[in-house]
């Protein structure tokens, strides 16, 4: 009989890490109340005092028997609770620590309930676990949570969640604990070092798509001092709130909330007025169509519904299922076209002509790429910088690029109607359309009644002024023949016509060659 050994499993690395400021009285309990069960775990402790004007550091560092390995650190220069928070996840990310437990010096959050936290982030099934005091009902009441705080928690946390699109039982929990990998991933220290960092933490790892889980938490509230001005704090939270969704708009932009999943910037615009809904409508069943930076094939795959033979040109390859017939791998900064543009009925620059650093370049190469005869349209479509929003910031001294909208972080170019007209035509293209497509309300505040009103309003306003009311700018050209296509063409009209001429008259008409007369003088 043959015995195989049960592989172990690796211990997990967790930091315990307490934030303290002014806790002489509270924080040795706060390191006794600190479950012994958590040994099991490779664990650790780190302090990290924050400047504190009383015994704070010497009180930690007095612990001498724990179960746990204890680090005390000291700010020599007050960093604000954001701030020491920082520096505790650099320490955890420079100590490859699996994951990180956020605990308060005051003893206001239960060590005790350290293992249940923990425990789902073992499991694998979330990168962040919050300890809740609102999902126990009238809980954070009974722990003696002042009435204007529990109103105050509750009216911010529904705010959020209608902004952020969540559906949290409370923002402002200092209990957490999160895995130290998913803290790598997200710019924790462009954040504020004010308390709202708390928040802008959560915004961070909602629009990255990790994974939060809440777990109910007792409350407690005891003599402890309160360092947070309510009025200032609630301000900050709505206002960073409200600036992360601004961000969706491309009104406004933060670096620290760009993080959408790669490929997740550009999103298809379908079930409203767009330019891939007008492009897909002006394009008939069975034409044959080059996509010019087909990105993932969104436009593709509607364009295959309509039975259409589509070759995709872009950097990189779309996705398998895009329903692309043919990809053609190209730099569109190259100044080289790829393709004979005459061979298509027609060519989709959708969202493309403001990325590239000579457009003048491009549109001229792609009409003299035209060596087949096709009756060739070019479908195009931009953002318009004379948009009403984007004036108005410009008024007020922002002129802010973004993850996307017209101020895109990799747009090179910006038009206005008349500066992208004017790009065509001097390129000798015929304008047959242009015209304006309202802000995409649908986008940032999904299929409501309030879109498709604010769209039907957009539209309105567009009629009176598609320069000022306008968000992006629709145009369909047809390229006039190049000066080597007309003179070929001439060549080719003037041998025919002279052939033709030639063979029409007869020969009796012909005047005779003149011949040298005998008596001609020399």
């Amino acid at each position: 009989m043959s015995l195989t050994a049960t592989p172990q499993l690796k211990r997990a690395r967790v930091l315990i890490f307490i934030v303290a400021y002014n806790a002489e009285r509270t924080i040795q309990s706060v390191l006794k109340r600190i479950p012994g069960e958590l040994s099991q775990h490779d664990t650790h402790v780190l302090i990290i005092d924050d400047s504190s004007s009383d015994a704070t550091f010497e009180r930690a560092r007095e612990i001498e028997e724990s179960p746990f390995p204890i680090t005390v650190l000291f700010n020599p220069v007050n960093q604000g609770y954001g701030g020491n928070q920082k520096i505790g996840f650099h320490y955890a990310i420079r100590e490859k620590f699996d994951y990180v437990a956020l605990v308060h010096g005051d003893g206001q959050y239960a060590p005790e309930r350290l293992p249940d936290l923990l425990q789902p982030l073992l499991a694998g099934e979330a990168d962040a676990v919050f300890g809740s005091r609102m999902l126990d009902a009238g809980g954070a009441r009974r722990g003696g949570m002042p009435l204007y705080k529990w109103m105050g928690n509750k009216i911010l946390t529904r705010i959020q969640n209608r902004l952020l699109k969540t559906d949290f039982s409370e923002f402002h929990s200092g209990y957490r604990i999160y895995s130290v990998r998913a803290l790598a991933g997200i710019p924790f220290a462009q954040n504020t070092n004010d308390f709202h960092f708390d928040t802008e933490i959560i915004i961070q790892f909602v629009r990255a798509g990790l994974r939060i889980k809440e777990l109910p938490i007792p409350t407690y509230y005891g003599d402890e001092i309160c360092r947070v001005n309510g009025m200032k704090y609630a301000f900050d939270v709505v206002r960073t709130t409200a600036l992360s969704r601004a961000q969706d708009l491309g009104i406004l932009y933060e670096r620290k909330f760009d993080l959408a999943p790669p490929g997740q910037q550009y999103l298809p615009k379908w079930g409203f007025e767009s330019p891939h809904e007008l492009a897909v409508q002006r394009v008939p069943s069975g034409s044959k169509v080059a996509d010019v930076g087909c990105a993932s094939g969104y436009v593709a795959r509607a364009l295959f519904e309509k039975r259409c033979d589509v070759t995709g040109i872009d950097q990189y390859r779309p996705p398998e299922d895009a329903h692309i017939s043919k990809f053609v791998q190209a730099d569109l900064n190259s100044g080289e076209i790829p393709v004979d543009a005459g061979a298509f009925d027609y060519v989709l620059l959708l969202d493309v002509i403001e990325h590239l650093r000579s457009p003048e370049t491009f549109v001229e190469s792609l009409r003299n790429s035209r060596r087949q005869d096709k009756d060739t349209r070019v479908i195009v479509s931009t953002g318009n910088v004379a948009f009403l929003i984007t004036r108005f910031m410009l008024f007020l001294g922002f002129f802010h690029y973004g993850a996307r909208g017209i101020l895109d972080l990799t747009h090179t170019r910006l038009f206005t109607f008349a500066t992208i007209r004017k790009l065509f035509e001097q390129a000798n293209y015929r304008i047959e359309e242009i015209r304006g497509i309202p802000a995409p309300f649908p986008l940032a505040l999904g299929d409501t009644a309030l879109a498709r009103f604010l769209i039907g309003v957009n539209r309105f306003l567009i009629k009176i002024s598609r320069s000022l009311f306008s968000y992006q700018i629709f145009l369909v050209a047809r390229p006039l023949p190049s000066l080597e296509t007309l003179l070929e063409g001439a060549i080719a009209s003037g041998e025919s016509r002279s052939a033709v001429a030639t063979s029409a008259v007869p020969a009796a008409t012909l005047p005779d060659t003149p011949r040298p007369r005998a008596d001609s003088r020399r």
